[in-house]
């Protein structure tokens, strides 16, 4: 993939599965749909509720928390109030649960957030937080299938044990084949290159940190299941 491609700045490398729907790297499309069906004959509905999302998209959602006009959880999933915070703490606070504009792995098409529609009802709203993945969660049963199958279609959890970056997320999918090479593509000086051209909040602490940053929210993820 190319730096823009990459750090989400193009979309030349996704195609859209269905009109309105998921929209996937090229490559993991068939792995995808393989992924989808298996799910169905064993009694799930597998719906990608997240699926590429572009810079621009990642921005938004970054500046929002950083000026207080998106919520803010922390690991326990408390709201927190961080609008008087120093730079770092509220970086570090919104780097729990979203990754910075051009970091994020959706912005390769690899990455899917995944739920059993089947198991809400029509009106539930989507939550995607750890309870709902185990126990008598209603992912839970989802979530142990997938444990015992996603690897035989090229899927694996990038983010299962607690780290010091970015916390569990059991609903997060990634497409291996696409995703291992595209980790060892991106670099902190492409990042630095994608917020100097935008409007970033917190633009120069994120510039003069970038190899923090990347070590420490980026390379540092579960690596795939070997089979």
């Amino acid at each position: 993939m190319t730096a823009d491609e990459l750090t989400g700045r193009a979309r030349s490398h996704v195609v859209e599965l269905e009109p309105g729907g998921c929209v996937l790297h090229r490559e993991a499309i068939e792995p995808f749909v393989a992924l989808r069906n298996a799910a169905k004959s064993a009694g799930y509905d597998l719906v990608a509720v997240s699926s590429f999302r572009d810079f621009e998209r990642q921005r938004t959602i970054w500046n929002g928390k950083y000026r207080g006009e998106r919520p803010v959880f922390d690991r326990q999933g408390r709201a927190l109030d961080i609008s008087s915070w120093s730079v770092t703490d509220r970086v570090e606070a919104i780097l729990c649960w979203s990754a910075m504009p051009g970091a994020s792995r959706h912005h390769w098409g690899s990455d899917i957030d995944v739920i059993d529609r089947a198991a809400l009802a029509p009106d539930a709203a989507v939550e995607l937080v750890p309870e709902a993945y185990c126990d008598d969660g209603p992912h839970a049963r989802l979530h142990a299938w997938l444990s015992e199958n996603m690897a035989r279609f090229g899927f694996f959890r990038p983010y299962v044990s607690l780290r010091a970056g970015v916390s569990p997320e059991p609903w997060h999918l990634s497409y291996a084949p696409v995703s291992t090479s595209a980790l060892r593509a991106l670099t902190p000086s492409m990042l630095c290159d994608a917020w100097r051209a935008s409007d970033i909040d917190g633009v120069e602490w994120l510039t003069a940190n970038a190899d923090i940053l990347h070590a420490r929210y980026v390379e540092d993820v579960d690596a795939p299941d070997r089979e």
